[in-house]
């Protein structure tokens, strides 16, 4: 069900010190960072809703967390993707079996994801970019995040992603943010054209 990734695409939020020590122990303020798929999508701080990390229970599957550095195959029944839309979870399926008809193998890095997983990689952006400004080109609130409502998803691995930049529109699917590859969301009736991507995460929000 969870495969290591080899050729992934490589993490716009890179996974700073801060972030690696609150995951290894009772970790998780919530925040978004897709650093599976090497995306991290949204933006905004919630101060008042950080907690200790000495307070925090460490993320699981049933926040939808998905290990750094490995991807779900797109059949797994874990709540990352059983709690996708589920007109969006029968794309990514059907999407990925064409692909990987075509030899290309796809994992899914980030889907649905929980209000504290979301909260706790925005927090790590915030950290990572050094302001809440520049975390919100890559990561979204969880009030705001598509991830957090089930209607995103990334893929990966590198070639995975490319074949759905060129090819997800068959099949609805299209790429919401040009600096995130990975990040696919229904957008149009399949066969229809996608629109022209938002230049990141701050801008579509």
């Amino acid at each position: 069900m969870v495969r290591s990734r080899r050729s992934t695409v490589v993490a716009a939020l890179a996974v700073t010190p801060l972030a690696v020590a609150v995951l290894a122990g009772a970790c998780t303020a919530g925040g978004a960072a897709d650093g599976k798929s090497g995306r991290a999508h949204d933006g905004g701080s919630d101060p008042a809703r950080r907690m200790p990390v000495t307070r925090l229970t460490p993320l699981t599957e049933e926040d939808g967390y998905v290990p750094e550095g490995e991807g779900l195959e797109v059949s797994a029944e874990v709540p990352a993707l059983e709690r996708l839309d589920p007109e969006l979870r029968a794309a990514l399926r059907e999407a990925a079996a064409a692909a990987e008809a075509e030899g290309v193998e796809v994992v899914v890095t980030s889907g649905w994801r929980s209000e504290r997983y979301q909260r706790f990689l925005l927090d790590a952006a915030v950290t990572t970019y050094g302001s809440e400004e520049e975390a919100a080109r890559w990561v979204a609130t969880a009030e705001e995040s598509s991830h957090v409502t089930g209607d995103a998803v990334d893929v990966g691995y590198t070639d995975a992603a490319d074949w759905f930049s060129r090819f997800g529109s068959e099949f609805g699917l299209c790429q919401t943010y040009a600096n995130e590859l990975w990040h696919y969301e229904l957008a149009v009736e399949p066969g229809g054209e996608c629109p022209p991507p938002a230049t990141d995460a701050a801008e579509g929000s």
